[in-house]
């Protein structure tokens, strides 16, 4: 679980430590990442969401959380997305 992403309501972090499913995990919520992302090109300063349902982030606003910004561009065939997470909206 180290490095995922983690929604809670509106809240969304990502894990610094290893927990079982159901579990207390400690998470930070701002500051600079690197996460899963979709296969979609990313473009710096782009907005960036969470797809629970996928586990990764994303540029599709539907459906999705907005968690934060693209810090730099990612191609489609990056498999993370370095992310500057702007803590509960």
């Amino acid at each position: 679980m180290s490095g995922e992403g983690v929604l809670v309501g509106s809240l969304f972090g990502v894990a610094t430590g290893d927990a079982a499913t159901g579990a207390e995990v400690e998470v930070v919520t701002q500051g600079v990442v690197d996460i899963t992302k979709a296969t979609a090109t990313l473009t710096q300063g782009q907005r960036v969401y969470w797809s629970a349902a996928n586990k990764h982030v994303t540029s599709t606003a539907s459906g999705n959380t907005l968690i934060g910004v693209a810090i730099a561009a990612a191609t489609s065939g990056d498999d993370t997305a370095r992310v500057r997470l702007n803590g509960s909206f």
